[in-house]
């Protein structure tokens, strides 16, 4: 029996397709706004602050192993329904929000393992989100493009050190914007095309990234957003960052002239 603490956007619906194609048994805990996955039978919509019921839930389906999977929204804490264990944890999720969404799972994680529930790889069975290393589209960079490469590689390294950013655009050896917690579209958005066209995408895992609950992802508009401002190109880490409909997404990149590339 596998746990599923799911939240926004498409990652939660690939996970339970092969779950469910691998035919194992699993329930949701949903996380979602608005109880995206009430149709499920298998799904429970539980206030993340009632640690409570949502331990005895998993532990009462005999679990030990759950999966986070999807856009998370960071809870306020004021208007967060407790329950005595959610009254005992709650100080330290309030420190955690403080650090960001990254710090909030990581507690949550702790506290998983506190009660001997482990916490997987969100692509623990689903492998094919992600890329091996290589060049995977027919235009391939040049010689000057992968330097460029490398050194928006290691000036991302140190920005996300310090901060949440996992993605930059550089161009002509100069980092011209960076994601906020606003995201990849809206960083892709907010610069005038004059100043992002031949630009290089690079989204990469963040520093100490804990990399079962959060991994980066890339899908078919993140493609349409970057070709239609003119980026050139997309690189993302092998093995770590998740691509949705990833042949969709290759077909895109050489119909229209641009290389997707995982180091």
């Amino acid at each position: 029996m596998i746990g599923l603490f799911l939240g926004e956007k498409d990652l939660p619906n690939e996970i339970i397709k092969k779950i469910e194609k691998k035919k194992l048994k699993y329930f949701i805990i949903d996380l979602t706004k608005n109880n995206k996955f009430k149709k499920n039978k298998n799904s429970f919509f539980i206030n993340i602050g009632k640690f409570g019921e949502i331990i005895k839930l998993i532990k009462s389906k005999q679990c030990t192993k759950v999966i986070f999977a999807g856009n998370i929204i960071k809870p306020k804490i004021s208007k967060l329904k407790l329950d005595l264990k959610g009254l005992f944890y709650i100080p330290r999720i309030v420190k955690a929000s403080k650090k960001g969404d990254a710090a909030i799972l990581k507690v949550l994680i702790k506290i998983l393992s506190e009660n001997k529930i482990k916490v997987i790889k969100l692509n623990t069975f689903n492998p094919e989100l992600t890329l091996k290393k290589g060049i995977f589209t027919k235009i391939k960079p040049t010689l000057q493009e992968k330097e460029e490469i490398g050194k928006g590689i290691k000036t991302l390294k140190k920005i996300n050190s310090y901060n949440h950013t996992q993605a930059v655009i550089i161009r002509d050896n100069k980092i011209v914007s960076r994601e906020t917690r606003k995201g990849t579209k809206e960083m892709i958005k907010s610069i005038p095309k004059s100043k992002i066209k031949k630009g290089i995408l690079i989204k990469l895992p963040k520093t100490k990234q804990d990399l079962r609950v959060d991994l980066p992802t890339i899908g078919i508009d993140t493609f349409k957003d970057s070709n239609k401002f003119g980026v050139k190109g997309i690189v993302i880490k092998s093995n770590q960052n998740i691509i949705l409909n990833k042949e969709a997404c290759i077909k895109y990149a050489n119909r229209n002239k641009l290389f997707l590339i995982a180091v």
